[in-house]
């Protein structure tokens, strides 16, 4: 299966600086990534753009590559690590836009440790004003629950990267309809790219997000 980004995620970042980022991400040049991040800063490329369009298309291209047995899992952990290091570089300006007084809660369910996906989501909610809380990879969906209950959220988002943890999705989203029914509920993951989305389909107040942007069109909608 060949992975595309959607027409309407087209990003400006140019084809060639995409290609010199991947390139560098899969042989592990991390001073590379990390210069090439920050010339599109410099560039004042919008932090949106970075994740969509540099971030979430590499990591999607390297998540094809490990499925299809095309690179080690040593080197999908490195692309992980380096990814997750370059995203600390935008971190302090997610915060500059005002708040807009809504909560999420963001987590990846039990069994479940790839968490560089769930973690971009709660950041472009942070950069639209959400406060979010990351409960990152491998949450039980019982602490899941607690934790909702504690912060009231208005909305949970469950982040899925491996299809063959559906089922630990579906329990997870199983508890949390029986504690909260009325609770509105984003779920994604590259694994949807393989199959899974009649499972979500099940659940009333649930929304299956393909991509960043259509996480930014959902909770400007809310």
């Amino acid at each position: 299966m060949k992975f595309v980004l959607e027409k309407e995620d087209k990003s400006v970042i140019e084809e060639s600086v995409y290609q010199n980022y991947l390139t560098a991400l899969l042989a592990g040049r991390r001073s590379e990534c990390h210069n090439i991040v920050q010339s599109l800063l410099h560039d004042r490329t919008e932090i949106k753009e970075l994740y969509t369009g540099l971030f979430q298309k590499s990591m999607y291209k390297v998540g094809e590559l490990w499925e299809t047995n095309r690179i080690t899992v040593a080197t999908e952990h490195l692309a992980t690590a380096i990814t997750e290091g370059l995203l600390n570089l935008v971190y302090p300006s997610l915060f500059e836009t005002d708040r807009v007084g809504k909560t999420a809660i963001v987590s990846c369910a039990a069994n479940e440790f790839h968490q560089i996906g769930g973690k971009m989501v709660a950041d472009i909610m942070e950069l639209n004003g959400w406060d979010t809380h990351f409960l990152g990879a491998n949450t039980p969906c019982e602490d899941i629950s607690a934790h909702i209950e504690q912060v009231r959220p208005n909305v949970v988002g469950l982040s899925l990267s491996i299809l063959s943890n559906i089922d630990t999705l579906r329990h997870c989203m199983d508890v949390i309809k029986s504690d909260f029914p009325n609770m509105h509920m984003f779920v994604g993951g590259q694994a949807f790219r393989w199959g899974g989305l009649e499972v979500v389909k099940q659940y009333s107040g649930a929304e299956y997000l393909p991509s960043l942007l259509a996480l930014e069109r959902a909770i400007k909608q809310r």
